[in-house]
């Protein structure tokens, strides 16, 4: 049980720190990512409002002051890395590999989470013997 604990933390904090990586680069960088985000397919106003939510993200899920904000933060991230992993791939541009690592430990993430936290999200599951 402590071993899954350490995995939650883990892949929590890679997930999280992938996040706020991606809001320092699109606040520091915005030039680049400007340039950038036509070329994936997007439009160029979301890089101003992907930075608010890469930081607001991993505050959910690290704070849980509400459990159904946590999961729901979950569930954008678990739909945003597939959408930046396929619009690196079409595109040819870069960066793939970032989001399949973050999206793996996404669900070690939100699949640990109730062996490792106090209140249990009702859609984690109780696999692998945790809750």
């Amino acid at each position: 049980m402590k071993t899954v604990k350490y995995v939650y933390w883990i892949a929590t904090a890679l997930v999280c720190l992938g996040y706020l990586g991606g809001a320092a680069l699109y606040t520091f960088n915005h030039a680049m990512v400007a340039d950038m985000f036509p070329k994936l397919g997007y439009p160029v106003y979301l890089t101003y409002l992907l930075p608010i939510v890469k930081v607001l993200g991993p505050v959910a899920i690290l704070s849980r002051y509400s459990l159904a904000l946590s999961d729901l933060a979950y569930a954008g991230m678990f739909f945003q890395l597939p959408l930046a992993f396929s619009a690196h791939i079409t595109s040819g541009q870069p960066g793939w590999q970032p989001a399949v690592i973050m999206f793996v430990a996404l669900l070690v993430s939100f699949f640990t989470q109730n062996a490792a936290r106090k209140t249990p999200s009702p859609y984690a599951g109780t696999r692998w013997g945790m809750a």
